[in-house]
């Protein structure tokens, strides 16, 4: 019987073993799944951050349009090149675009660049101003007045270069190409100000900039609260620092143009601005006060603070011309006072005329 039973004790005790490393096995297999499956997650979220730029139909800096198919390092080089010739200290440029209607001479670009010629302490930025080009004739034109020049390449079916009229559809498409074009900027890791060729520079425009915002941009109405989101903005002057916040806005701003293909870069920026993705990312946004920065639909009343004047809300670029030569006129006039005169003086814009 003593044998009987210890050969059953020694037998349950085997078995107990058994079990025990049978269910160590199966909680180990477990637990190698469980690994493996987070692994798996891992790499997924891994390839989507990635990938994140494609995710977000922005394509990366090799897809914008340059001067011919040359390979991703040879097209960066070659835009980096201008803005590291032109950029300030701290990777700021100054940006504008022009076609070959604006580059005619007598038109917009020469009164352009005559306006940081008489401006108060702006000429000096003339060497932070890189013109980017829509075609070969503006480009020439373009060195033969300045040093900081690209030319981009649009596609064979794009037409930019005679005078494109608002809300058309080659203006739309001008656009949203611009917008794409800023944003690939911003990822390079420069700072800018973007300037509309009709603008005039007449003061030096950063001493009225905020320190704190990410994203300042032009009114054409201003209501006095530069934290409003109600104030009407014009796209064509914007300052915007390069982070995180200003590149991930770009992204959202440019795919936001499918939710309306008929509206322009200003009138999805005026929908999104409200966007709770938008508050979520913590985009500081400032609206610049049309007392500095002033145009034809709000002029900036006042000579002695006015920094930049804008030939907004006037369709047609003879009328534009022509009212810009009557300002920088005005202007002149106003340079050529005396400090006490300056002080003393009334003097005010004649135009709006042909822009009314």
């Amino acid at each position: 019987m003593k044998d009987t039973t210890a050969g059953a004790a020694a037998e349950n005790a085997a078995g107990g073993g058994n079990r025990a490393r049978s269910s160590f096995s199966h909680r180990l297999g477990r637990r190698v799944m469980q690994v493996g499956m987070l692994l798996v997650v891992f790499g997924v979220l891994w390839m989507f951050l990635y990938n994140s730029t494609s995710f977000f139909g922005f394509p990366s800096f090799s897809h914008y349009y340059f001067i011919d198919e040359s390979p991703k390092a040879d097209c960066e080089s070659r835009l980096e090149g201008v803005l590291r010739n032109a950029s300030m200290k701290d990777k700021t440029v100054i940006i504008t675009t022009l076609n070959d209607a604006w580059a005619e001479p007598g038109s917009i670009f020469d009164l352009f660049l005559e306006s940081f010629q008489i401006g108060i302490q702006t000429q000096k930025l003339l060497n932070h101003l890189v013109v980017l080009t829509w075609d070969q004739k503006a480009h020439a034109r373009c060195l033969a007045l300045h040093k900081h020049c690209h030319q981009l390449e649009t596609k064979s079916d794009d037409n930019f270069t005679g005078e494109v009229f608002f809300m058309t559809p080659n203006y739309l498409h001008m656009m949203w190409t611009r917008t794409k074009l800023l944003g690939s900027i911003l990822d390079m890791g420069y700072n800018f100000v973007f300037t509309d060729t009709d603008i005039m520079w007449l003061r030096d425009p950063f001493k009225e900039f905020y320190k704190d915002a990410d994203f300042q941009i032009a009114c054409d109405y201003f209501n006095g609260n530069s934290h409003d989101l109600k104030n009407l903005p014009n796209g064509g002057f914007k300052y915007v620092k390069s982070n995180n916040r200003s590149i991930w806005f770009y992204k959202f701003w440019f795919n936001s143009r499918n939710v309306d293909p008929r509206l322009n870069e200003q009138d999805v920026f005026n929908n999104i601005k409200t966007n709770p993705l938008v508050s979520n990312m913590k985009l500081k946004i400032r609206f610049l006060s049309t007392s500095y920065f002033g145009g034809f639909c709000e002029a900036s009343k006042d000579l002695k603070k006015v920094s930049t004047m804008h030939a907004n809300c006037c369709v047609g670029l003879e009328n534009k011309v022509n009212d810009l030569k009557i300002l920088l006129e005005d202007w002149k006039k106003y340079v050529a006072l005396s400090e006490n005169e300056k002080k003393q003086s009334h003097l005010s814009w004649s135009v709006p005329q042909s822009c009314r």
